[in-house]
């Protein structure tokens, strides 16, 4: 059996997702999967043993030069790449109008995806042709994919261990290596300061006293800030002078590059962002917190991770932006983090 998967984006929806390898894998012996991933995202699945072939597709710049020969040329690919590949089953997990395009695209005639209840974009059900309704006991995003994959196959995802990974090259490993080589001996935590929505960051302040905090209880210890882009470098370089003696804020790493070191330290802190749920899909413990997202439904799941909700009472609202943000900020407490942390390693 050949099937492929329509998971194109974003990072941590993508690394949710990738449980449904090992499913596959389990139920259907043999099985070959292929992935459908937007260029950006190429790395998460890049290298995964359990994956037979990756597309990928440029949907940002398609868009943006609609009518060019590289775009024709372009699509004109992965078109005929796609149905050359005669599929049994195409799964959108994806979800909007853009995956039901392109798993139509296939030819396939069995293409499975959401139901109504589920999408955000409802005419991506012109697309498929079986439709999948969730159960109450799907919170999880990850579930609701295992779900829509597991119904052809009739097997419960709930009785396996399921498990992920986001390959690494030896170059990769080899530099995380160095860096850590450089720090004493004791505990490497990870401190994540950025995300994509105003409404999931923290107080630089609550960093500042979380780092402060740790270095205290944890002798030894040794502190990374992570950051994704010019204004969060600016952010971490004051938080990480603020903290002192054992604190560091590392390059700005490639996400293969990142991966190999989340990999390696002992703890990963930060909100609803990329690098929290990269270093839960390795295997990483992780303390994350969550305001505007809902960490029953997208937070790491098991007892390596600890998921902090705010308790604001308009919390998992899912606005971007908000006039109680600096309230719904503080609502998360250091020492809520700390007691997260001291539960994992003490």
């Amino acid at each position: 059996m050949r099937v492929l998967i329509v998971k194109m984006s974003a990072m941590g929806d993508i690394i949710h997702a990738l449980p449904v390898l090992d499913y596959l894998h389990n139920v259907s012996p043999g099985i070959e999967i292929d992935w459908l991933v937007e260029e950006p995202f190429l790395d998460v699945v890049d290298g995964n043993p359990q994956i037979a072939m990756i597309h990928t597709a440029r949907s940002r710049a398609w868009r943006k030069s609609p009518f060019s020969s590289r775009t024709f040329s372009e699509t004109a690919a992965l078109k005929r790449a796609l149905r050359a590949r005669n599929y049994d089953i195409v799964f959108d997990i994806q979800g909007n109008i853009k995956s039901g395009i392109y798993g139509w695209l296939t030819g396939v005639e069995n293409r499975i995806g959401f139901d109504a209840d589920v999408l955000q974009e409802r005419l991506n059900m012109l697309f498929t042709t079986r439709r999948i309704p969730l159960r109450p006991q799907d919170s999880h995003i990850t579930e609701q994919y295992l779900r829509l994959v597991s119904v052809p196959f009739g097997r419960d995802y709930r009785e396996m261990q399921l498990v992920s990974d986001i390959y690494t090259t030896s170059e990769d490993d080899d530099a995380a290596e160095v860096l850590l080589s450089t720090l004493a001996d004791g505990l490497v935590f990870l401190f994540h300061y950025g995300t994509t929505w105003q409404t999931k960051f923290w107080r630089e302040e609550s960093w500042v006293a979380l780092g402060r905090d740790l270095l205290g209880r944890f002798p030894e210890s040794s502190v990374l800030l992570s950051w994704g882009n010019d204004s969060e470098h600016q952010v971490v370089m004051r938080i990480a002078a603020a903290i002192g003696t054992g604190a560091r804020v590392i390059d700005r790493y490639p996400l293969k590059g990142l991966t190999a070191l989340l990999k390696k330290v002992d703890l990963v802190i930060g909100g609803d962002t990329g690098p929290v749920h990269l270093a839960a899909a390795v295997g990483t413990a992780t303390v994350s917190f969550y305001r505007a997202s809902d960490g029953k439904r997208s937070g790491p799941r098991g007892d390596n991770h600890v998921v902090i909700q705010s308790p604001m009472p308009c919390s998992r609202c899912f606005r971007t932006r908000c006039d109680q943000d600096e309230e719904c900020r503080r609502s998360i407490t250091v020492d809520a983090v700390v007691h997260g942390v001291e539960k994992l390693l003490v």
